[in-house]
């Protein structure tokens, strides 16, 4: 009976694992076709996107719901009540991501027949590469339980928010410098922000990493690196003619 239990116990785990890795892969491609649809103006591609949320939801409530279960059933201490926890916090961050990417496709609907001055579009894109980047690397410490890469990818988080800033400030000048460009940046500052937010949640899940592997919360001493001083901006944007 007590092999039994073990054995299936294993069985809800690895479950648990291989529903995180799909839903890692559906974000990862989420986030990819967002980006893709942004720069190439394809509202097919975006819609897909937003279509694809709802399979993402679903694999959260699933992995939250079969996670509180066997809590709930096994009674886990030590790593394996961590590795539980560590789950739900993950497909919470996961299924946030598949959100912010949706809401970058719903920006791409909207500006899809609007000028659309490329070199920002570029930046937006460059951005967007680099979090993509670190989401990956993330999903593979996380599937490996490596420390050193998720500080990798806490680490990183810091240039990500100094590229948001400058990209805050290049949009702001583009919308002063003449109101017609007001509508377009301002659903591309909204793409940037969506974007800079999904390095958050990559953020999180590198501390549910270390939290899994060492029972602490405390990825690093001192507080998360964040750069992001663009909610503090005042800027008066002249009113269209």
């Amino acid at each position: 009976m007590s092999t039994h239990i073990v054995s299936s116990y294993d069985t809800e785990l690895e479950n648990l694992r291989r529903s995180i890795s799909e839903m890692g892969g559906i974000a990862e491609k989420m986030m990819t076709d967002s980006g893709n649809a942004l720069v190439r103006r394809d509202v097919t591609l975006a819609q897909s996107v937003i279509g694809a949320d709802k399979r993402l939801d679903a694999i959260q409530h699933e992995v939250e719901e079969r996670a509180i279960l066997l809590i709930a059933k096994r009674q886990p201490l030590a790593i394996d009540l961590r590795e539980t926890i560590s789950a739900i916090r993950v497909s919470n961050d996961l299924e946030r991501i598949g959100d912010l990417s949706k809401n970058v496709a719903k920006r791409v609907v909207a500006i899809a027949e609007q000028i659309q001055p490329q070199k920002i579009v570029i930046a937006v894109q460059h951005m967007g590469d680099l979090v993509q980047e670190q989401l990956k690397d993330v999903l593979d410490a996380y599937a490996s339980q490596d420390i050193k890469a998720a500080l990798d990818v806490w680490e990183r988080d810091d240039a990500i928010d100094a590229l948001y800033n400058s990209l805050f400030r290049e949009l702001l000048t583009y919308m002063m410098e003449d109101p017609r460009n007001i509508s377009f940046c301002t659903h591309l500052l909204f793409c940037a922000k969506n974007i800079e937010r999904i390095g958050d949640h990559t953020t999180n899940i590198a501390e549910t990493i270390h939290y899994l592997v060492t029972g602490t919360n405390e990825l690093a001493e001192g507080d998360r690196p964040k750069n992001d001083a663009s909610n503090y901006a005042t800027v008066t944007i002249p009113a269209s003619a």
